[in-house]
């Protein structure tokens, strides 16, 4: 092999590295920025192929798409002195890469820091508030003033806050314990109060109910005797208009219903003298006496 084969081997080589070293691609979804020795050179936003100095300058990508910050859920104490854990997330964009950057050199950093400065946010306007002011529509007014908090302690840090929201309010173990025990007891006392209402009603119904039965018994009782009464009478009328009309025939009939009150059982003992007055119809179909 000769030499001039071998130099243009070796240069191709170094072209070949150098030229890598030398470019650097960014995607639709990022921006750079170009460091030379640590320190920023330029900003690069447009997506394609660019240049840079080989082995002297780098290259450090940022992404330029909306981004979620969601730091650890942080413990709130309200106006009322009720304690709530609240886990708050933030949307953001990084806009100028040179300033974040300079700020807080990597997202990690970043959302250490930021996460702490939203979570200050979160405590600074709830303190101020309620639970009750939490779920009623005032909730809208104070997640625009921790969006405006965040916007105002992050604005040197090259990034814009789109939007803050938080995805839950959860009371902590031993409150949610005691809020349990105390809906229980309200629940049970206010159980309590309905059982002893409705006992007091059910007395009160039959108290009525024994009284209208009472009431009602003595009154069929009394019509029910001036109706015998006045049956007994109506009877007695009758027997004595046919007494008056027959009295053979009156005799006969009280002859036949004494006997049917004391025989018509069957285990009625009489003793008596068989020509007795008690059975003169036994003896003659008139009745007539010997």
């Amino acid at each position: 092999m000769s030499k001039a084969v071998v130099i243009l081997g070796a240069l191709a080589v170094i072209g070949t590295v150098v030229g890598s070293a030398s470019t650097f691609t960014v995607d639709q979804t990022q921006q750079a920025m170009v460091m030379q020795f640590g320190k920023p050179q330029r900003q690069v936003s447009e997506a394609g192929l660019h240049f840079k100095m080989p082995f002297v300058q780098d290259v450090v990508k940022y992404d330029n798409r909306v981004l979620d910050l969601d730091p650890p859920p942080d413990q709130v104490i309200l106006n009322d002195q009720k304690r709530i854990n609240v886990d708050a997330f933030a949307r953001y964009r990084i806009v100028d890469p040179l300033r974040f950057f300079q700020a807080l050199r990597t997202e990690a950093q970043f959302r250490d820091q930021v996460g702490r400065i939203l979570n200050s946010s979160v405590r600074n306007s709830m303190a101020r508030n309620s639970l009750n002011d939490l779920l009623s529509e005032k909730r809208q007014a104070i997640m625009a003033e921790i969006e405006q908090r965040l916007a105002d302690e992050t604005k040197d840090y090259g990034i814009e806050i789109l939007d803050v929201r938080i995805v839950r309010t959860d009371l902590p173990p031993e409150i949610s314990q005691n809020v349990y025990n105390r809906m229980r007891s309200e629940r049970v006392k206010e159980a309590n109060q309905l059982r002893a209402s409705g006992d007091k009603a059910k007395l009160e119904i039959t108290s009525r109910a024994d009284r209208d039965k009472v009431v009602i018994l003595a009154e069929a009782q009394r019509k029910s005797q001036i109706l015998r009464g006045q049956g007994d009478g109506e009877r007695n009328r009758v027997l004595g208009e046919a007494y008056g009309k027959d009295p053979k025939f009156f005799a006969f009939y009280r002859s036949m219903t004494a006997y049917r009150s004391a025989l018509g059982r069957g285990d009625t003992n009489l003793v008596l003298s068989p020509d007795s007055d008690f059975f003169r119809y036994f003896n003659d179909p008139t009745g007539a006496k010997k």
